[in-house]
């Protein structure tokens, strides 16, 4: 009999071009053997060029498809994405606290897509920073995200790391600070522990404008790698390597930010 794989859940808006939110959780968690579940917040119209249209469900039902994951085939990890506004956070959040603590949660603060459109209602950044943040167990903020939580801009990765730690040191959880956005020749991404210690992973920039879903695919990445039972660090790492592989293997497609490469890349978890 085969070794059950990791349940990990995704909470995320809908791709319809499937680049990125829950289609790109899903190829990322089957890709790093774990099991995807998936609780949709909100169906998207999207592709390369940009967010057509949002249509966000209702809370409710985002905490029904929750509990009829988490009641029937358990999980071992969860990854939040796009949660768009104040209700759908606070049932989730409610769905959350009912869940035993050792169960990592992976939050990538959705806020803006890589095409600039807005994807969280006002009071949603709030509900975020008050009830769901606290029960992460890291966080994966890209730079503009950041700087619009810290209401000051951020341009160095010095700069970045100092933001991170402060949220880290504050929230008690692992911030992993992505530098993508800065004008350092080197994409560094800085993680930092809730006492303060920070690790540095670095990469060469790749030179492609196919990245759409790369912040989705890392934090979908990071939650089955934890699920697996890697420490955070090696999680971190390992997904790191992941995204960097997709990206490096994107097919090409889609006339702007295109999807990234999951099914070209054999992860392990």
């Amino acid at each position: 009999m085969n070794q059950r794989p990791p349940r990990i859940l995704s909470i995320a808006g809908s791709d319809s071009s499937g680049g990125a939110g829950i289609q790109a959780d899903i190829k990322t968690i089957t890709m790093l053997g774990g099991y995807a579940m998936s609780a949709i917040t909100a169906a998207t119209a999207q592709n390369s060029v940009g967010v057509q249209a949002i249509t966000p469900l209702s809370g409710d039902f985002v905490r029904a498809q929750i509990d009829s994951c988490v009641n029937d085939i358990g999980v071992d990890a969860i990854k939040i994405g796009m949660l768009h506004d104040a209700d759908i956070v606070g049932n989730v959040c409610d769905a959350l606290e009912q869940l035993p603590k050792d169960i990592p949660v992976v939050v990538d603060p959705v806020m803006v897509s890589t095409s600039g459109a807005n994807l969280i209602a006002q009071g949603g950044v709030l509900a975020m920073e008050d009830r769901l943040f606290p029960l992460a167990t890291i966080i994966t903020p890209n730079l503009p995200e950041l700087e619009f939580m810290a209401e000051r801009k951020f341009r160095t990765s010095e700069l970045l790391e100092n933001a991170a730690r402060e949220m880290a040191l504050d929230l008690e959880c692992f911030v992993l600070a992505k530098g993508g956005h800065t004008a350092d020749a080197q994409v560094m991404d800085i993680l930092l522990s809730p006492e303060g210690g920070a690790k540095y992973f670095m990469h060469e920039r790749v030179d492609t404008p196919h990245t759409h879903g790369t912040g989705c695919t890392l934090s979908a990445a990071i939650a089955t790698l934890l699920g697996h039972g890697q420490d955070m660090e090696d999680a971190v790492r390992l997904a790191r390597e992941f995204v960097l592989r997709a990206i490096r293997s994107a097919p090409g497609l889609g006339a702007g930010n295109g999807p990234l490469g999951h099914y070209a890349v054999r992860g392990e978890g």
